[in-house]
């Protein structure tokens, strides 16, 4: 994006003062109506930068969601859809297998032992930062003789409360990544600062792009980094003015969450804390 694209979008806000006020879609016409307007935002934040829409892809994000209002969204057109904890999207995924054609992204912290639940069902896995993982996935793969699409996750915004590597370790990362052949790399992933600023909350998605950009001069080969997963219900437009080609939504499209943020970032991040 050039300087006078992104200045067309400089005073773009944040959603984030709707937190818990986005109202429950509980009919097929309410998950259209929702999807509708964010597809309108998304549309009007490309306009902004000069983008094609279709280069944005959006992303159901179904977490706390059950399972009879997650087929009222596959009625309204959702073929894919987020998860963040594997326990709750290993039920999900048993309960709904007759809904052939759905996918499912892992878009949370992953535990190693967790591992062989993404290899066997996931379509997507947004949240790649330990080689620890990479290897398990990648064994597990192997066994179920499939390969899978992953995201590197990046930690933009510098809290400690959020997963991912720190931005100077992601290209030597990125450089062992040609030792596990199972996992495809497409981008990168960050989750940006919750903040009603939007300006700090731009820095993170700025600093992804910019990280990406450089990486893609050294990057081994077969590792892609055409993909960028940034934004959310609360900054998704911000996230498509600097670059974001996958935008995962979750409240603006399924209603406000009664669990808050933490409870899937928690505060304690060890190596494999609760995922």
């Amino acid at each position: 994006m050039n300087q006078d694209t992104q200045d067309l979008g400089s005073d773009t806000q944040t959603q984030h003062d709707q937190h818990g006020r986005w109202p429950q879609a509980e009919t097929v016409e309410d998950f259209r109506r929702n999807l509708a307007a964010v597809h309108a935002r998304i549309d009007a934040s490309c306009e902004r930068a000069g983008r094609d829409p279709a280069g944005v892809r959006l992303l159901p994000v179904s977490k706390t969601v059950d399972e009879a209002r997650i087929r009222l969204a596959y009625a309204a057109g959702c073929r894919c859809l987020g998860e963040n904890k594997l326990q709750e999207v290993s039920r999900k995924w048993e309960a709904m297998a007759d809904l052939t054609d759905l996918k499912w992204s892992v878009i949370g912290h992953l535990q190693t032992n967790k591992a062989k639940l993404v290899a066997r069902y996931a379509a997507e896995f947004q949240a790649l930062d330990s080689l620890r993982v990479a290897e398990a996935l990648d064994r597990r793969l192997q066994g179920e003789g499939r390969s899978l699409d992953v995201f590197v996750q990046v930690n933009t915004s510098g809290e400690a409360s959020k997963y991912g590597l720190q931005p100077d370790e992601t290209a030597a990362f990125l450089r062992q990544m040609p030792s596990f052949p199972s996992l495809r790399v497409r981008g990168l992933m960050t989750l940006a600062l919750f903040s009603a600023e939007a300006a700090r909350v731009r820095q993170c998605f700025v600093l992804l792009r910019t990280l990406r950009d450089r990486l893609r001069q050294e990057c081994p080969q077969g590792v892609g980094l055409d993909e960028l997963s940034m934004g959310m219900s609360g900054d998704y437009e911000i996230a498509i003015e600097e670059g974001a080609t996958v935008v995962r939504v979750g409240q603006a499209i399924f209603g406000a969450r009664n669990t808050p943020d933490s409870y899937y970032w928690p505060a304690e991040s060890g190596p494999d804390a609760a995922a």
